[in-house]
């Protein structure tokens, strides 16, 4: 077994309302700075034992789906470095 860190970004989805960021954006604009646009995510770092990078995503890849992250309003990314 070998250990890994996965990093999983969850982020909502192009067009689904994300009250956080607009109000983020808002006052960041208040601030004088210029924006095209703003989201905001969630990051979460997991450390685990795999047989290899392979299993070590795919489980995370579970992880995400069952319960990081809805997958009907966010999309989310998954990495994976050896420690």
């Amino acid at each position: 077994m070998t250990a890994y860190t996965a990093t999983v970004t969850v982020r909502l989805k192009h067009g689904v309302l994300d009250p956080e960021a607009e109000t983020t954006r808002r006052s960041l604009e208040r601030l004088g700075f210029e924006l095209e646009a703003l989201r905001s995510a969630d990051r979460f770092e997991i450390d685990l034992e795999a047989d290899s990078a392979d299993a070590a995503a795919d489980s995370v890849e579970e992880m995400a789906e069952r319960l990081l992250a809805n997958p009907t309003i966010h999309d989310y990314d998954v990495e994976v470095d050896e420690r």
